[in-house]
């Protein structure tokens, strides 16, 4: 049986919201654009998201919910969806990862793993 979580692509980019970030507040606010790929044969359904986001200050913020962005997105073999969120944290520098509950027509659940990626902003070496 084929690993379902690896049939599935994440890539992420980010970006640092300067305009609405308010360091002097510990409030700097983050982009992160998300393409989910699905390289599988069967068309796959986003039902949950987690999020573990942490600041340079070692604060955890645990993120479950339906969905993202308000769908639950249903991607065909050999597609994509993309969207963009937000996340707030108190430090310059950050990390998140998480993982992506999906489901398979015949009901079958799996999970996607997204890889840890940084928050941080531009011109900053950590």
């Amino acid at each position: 049986m084929e690993n379902l979580g690896s049939t599935i692509e994440i890539h992420v980019t980010t970006s640092y919201l300067s305009e609405q970030s308010n360091p002097s507040e510990g409030r700097y606010i983050f982009a992160y654009s998300i393409e989910i790929r699905n390289k599988g044969a069967q068309t796959v359904k986003l039902l949950n998201r987690h999020w573990h986001i942490e600041d340079d200050n070692n604060k955890i913020q645990e993120v479950v919910g339906e969905g993202v962005v308000g769908q639950k997105p249903e991607i065909p073999p050999d597609s994509s969806f993309n969207y963009t969120s937000g996340a707030i944290i108190e430090t310059e520098f950050g990390k998140m990862h998480g993982s992506y509950e999906m489901q398979l027509p015949s009901g079958e659940k799996f999970k996607v793993r997204i890889p840890l990626f940084f928050l941080s902003i531009p011109r900053t070496i950590h």
